[in-house]
């Protein structure tokens, strides 16, 4: 196996990407497209996922990477998938997709509304860990009031880490991380829940069987091999939520403070019990390795924020980054980094704290700009008021976790995309008042699915037997006049959100995103 590779397929909600790594779970290449998904016209809230045109983006992604690291597909020992959570496809009788959403749809309001209303949203939020806001139960009953030919014809239904499986292998299933997200698992049991699924106006018979993380599904189709490049026959694997592998690729054990840094942010920590925020501020998803739970909350759209300030306002950093050959991202950091703590005086309102009961974001939107000093209000404030919202964000999620879980808050471990950045790092370190340890690998997303990959093929016995799993790059600690400042600005900052909230819930400015079942709380 030493000559040959694992092949990680990343989904993620502003992107996806082949990510190959070598026997020892080492990334050697990788190759990313990025997708927007279009608005449902006329459903307030709806958001589609093309099945069609992603899948092509997927299978361009595939074969750049094995193009670009010189291999052929017959040197790939085997395949997993992870995604953005929440996202479902729906499969007629003939096995074709029908109808598919992202995790960030929130159609299904009213529908979201009445069960809360009747008790229904409390009962899953018990058995499935979640509320009702970006789950399958208000998308399915809206389907039901709405597009009931759709629920008819419905033959299967999965996430989008299985349909990714799915077309690499004609086989459908699940696995308890990326399946529980669908609000439709019965935690405890790491199964589906027939009651949840009642409610939804499913037939059980619908639901997907379910393996474990790392379970060989079946094989690369020869359709599949000609879209990708992949030989016939590869073997497809089990892989899991994005989150709940980034976990896995970076070695995290229970009770560790973790922030996952992605399109969205997810505060985590793991517990060997499925544990259950009663004032429901949090989320609880089964995690990738058998007898261990997740509990998150989620950061909205924060690297997403940063991808929107590149594009509308950063093209000196974007042309500057081509000239010398590398990321925007890193020259977005440098002008960021010029910026002392507290971005003088810049605040970004963009991703509020979660509460699943009543999940709403005020506006997006910069505050206090200074007109006598555009260079130090500028862009380079923004971009540093971006990631410092991030860390509030995070640091919020920190304490509700310390609360609900007890974990050990002696320190922190930032891994994910946002982990290339040393300053997003020191940023985190200072206003949680911590160290923050980064993985050697930060792409410990795709890591971890490699390593479900590697478990199927076995070339792994576990998901935690892999060289040098906890290897760190490097910890920051904390600087003292740094935390002094955010401690002052993490506090004004929660006020001022709070107030923003308030214009945005007056209905005189759009909310970054609202919940569905979002106004039966208020």
């Amino acid at each position: 196996m030493s000559d040959r590779y694992l092949l990680a397929i990343d989904a993620g909600t502003g992107s996806c990407r082949a990510v190959l790594f070598d026997a020892a779970a080492s990334q050697v290449a990788v190759a990313s497209r990025e997708w927007v998904h279009r608005e449902t016209p006329g459903v307030p809230g709806g958001q589609d996922f093309d099945t069609e045109r992603n899948w092509d983006l997927i299978a361009e992604c595939i074969s750049e990477v094995l193009r670009r690291h010189s291999i052929s597909g017959s040197d790939v020992a085997a395949v997993s998938a992870t995604s953005m959570r929440e996202g479902i496809v729906i499969y007629d009788a003939d096995g074709k997709e029908i109808w598919a959403c992202p995790n960030v749809d929130s159609r299904g309001r009213t529908e979201a509304e009445e069960l809360v209303h009747s008790g229904a949203a409390q009962r899953i939020y018990e058995l499935a860990g979640d509320w009702v806001s970006i789950t399958s139960p208000a998308r399915l009953r809206w389907l039901g009031a709405n597009h009931p030919d759709i629920l008819e014809r419905a033959s299967s239904l999965g996430l989008l880490s299985d349909w990714i499986l799915y077309r690499l292998s004609g086989e459908q299933v699940t696995e308890p991380s990326c399946g529980s997200s669908s609000g439709m698992f019965d935690l405890a049991k790491r199964a589906w829940s027939p009651e949840i699924a009642e409610l939804c106006g499913l037939s059980a018979s619908v639901l997907p069987p379910v393996y474990e993380t790392g379970t060989r599904v079946g094989g690369v189709t020869p359709a599949a091999a000609a879209q990708t490049g992949l030989a016939v026959g590869t073997p497809v694997v089990t892989g899991g939520g994005d989150t709940q592998c980034g976990l896995a690729g970076a070695g995290i054990r229970p009770g560790e403070f973790t922030i996952v840094g992605g399109t969205f942010w997810q505060a985590t920590a793991l517990a060997e019990r499925p544990v259950i925020d009663p004032q429901c501020r949090l989320r609880t998803l089964c995690h990738v390795n058998p007898g261990q739970w997740m509990i998150e909350g989620i950061g909205f759209y924060i690297g997403m924020s940063l991808r929107w300030m590149r594009d509308a306002f950063c093209d000196p950093e974007v042309a500057e980054a081509n000239r010398r050959g590398i990321d925007p991202y890193v020259v977005m950091s440098e002008a960021a980094a010029t910026m002392p703590p507290g971005s003088n005086g810049v605040v970004a309102i963009m991703s509020n704290v979660m509460n699943a009961r009543r999940w709403v974001h005020a506006s997006p939107s910069f505050l206090q700009f200074d007109l006598a000093n555009p260079q130090g209000t500028g862009r380079a404030a923004c971009i540093r008021a971006i990631q410092e919202a991030g860390a509030y964000v995070a640091r919020a999620h920190r304490d509700i976790l310390a609360e609900v879980v007890g974990i050990d808050a002696s320190y922190a471990v930032f891994t994910g995309g946002a982990g290339k950045s040393r300053l997003w790092a020191q940023i985190n370190a200072d206003v949680l008042g911590v160290p923050v340890q980064v993985p050697t690998i930060t792409e410990s997303t795709a890591r971890g699915a490699a390593i479900a990959a590697g478990v199927g093929a076995g070339v792994f016995s576990s998901l935690s037997d892999v060289p040098s799993l906890r290897a760190w790059s490097y910890t920051l600690e904390p600087d003292p006049d740094a935390v002094a400042v955010y401690e002052d600005a993490y506090h004004a900052w929660q006020d001022i959100y709070s107030r923003q909230l308030a214009i945005s819930e007056d209905g005189l400015l759009c909310p970054l995103w609202r919940g569905a079942g979002a106004d039966a709380e208020s």
